[in-house]
């Protein structure tokens, strides 16, 4: 028996996206990147929602025949509603890799991690030969760090061993991040907390630094991968 009306037809609902006029025109030069036969990486969020539809249309226009490897089940759950083909990291690799960012230095070195999905972003991330990061004016700043914590995805049971080490790196402040819609911590789809780190200084050093910690399974610090910026 088919489902009537499977979640695989609807459209995720990312209530009211900020900046909605800059990221769709962002949007808009991503699809222009598409070439028939591409295998494509596809980051999580509002920004990279929006391209998604726009580079849908590109594809379904063309007739290109172009496969998506997600970043998240809310953004594979989108491409089978916009009737993309998905594949995996276990069976393809990205010609290239697009998503968003909270935070953009002048070097390109980024700052995400918002939505949880860090761990599998920098996965296709750094499986793709190239990569472009769509942000507005007000993702860019001066230093990492001035507007965001880093979201480092850890272990559960690891997680006061884990703020004790961030701690000692330098971060002045760390919290668990609270679930929206339910009581206690968020979980992330493989699992595990989120400890948001807040540091006042963000070094060349620190993403390996964090990352070497006992129980750390990621963090939302991407130093040195030279993204393509796109911005409005």
């Amino acid at each position: 028996m088919l489902w009537t009306n499977p979640l695989s037809k609807k459209l995720p609902d990312y209530g009211n996206i900020s900046n909605l006029e800059d990221k769709q025109a962002v949007a808009q030069k991503l699809a222009c990147e598409v070439k028939d036969n591409q295998v494509i990486g596809v980051g999580s969020g509002s920004t990279s929602f929006l391209a998604l539809q726009k580079i849908a249309r590109t594809v379904k226009e063309k007739n290109f025949r172009c496969s998506f490897i997600p970043s998240s089940r809310e953004i594979h759950m989108t491409c089978l509603a916009l009737g993309l083909s998905v594949a995996s990291l276990l069976d393809a690799r990205p010609d290239w890799y697009f998503d968003g960012a909270d935070e953009v230095d002048h070097d390109a070195n980024l700052i995400k991690g918002r939505g949880g999905a860090m761990t599998r972003e920098k996965m296709v991330m750094v499986a793709a030969p190239k990569t472009f990061i769509l942000v507005d004016q007000t993702k860019f700043v001066e230093k990492l760090g001035r507007k965001f914590p880093i979201p480092v995805e850890v272990n559960q049971e690891s997680a006061n061993y884990v703020e004790e080490q961030l701690l000692k790196l330098g971060a002045h402040e760390t919290k668990v991040r609270p679930a929206k819609g339910k009581d206690g911590a968020i979980v992330t789809e493989s699992g595990h907390f989120i400890l948001d780190a807040w540091f006042n200084d963000v070094s060349p050093a620190l993403e390996k630094e964090i990352k070497s910690i006992t129980g750390v399974i990621e963090s939302g610090l991407f130093w040195g991968y030279k993204p393509e910026i796109i911005s409005s």
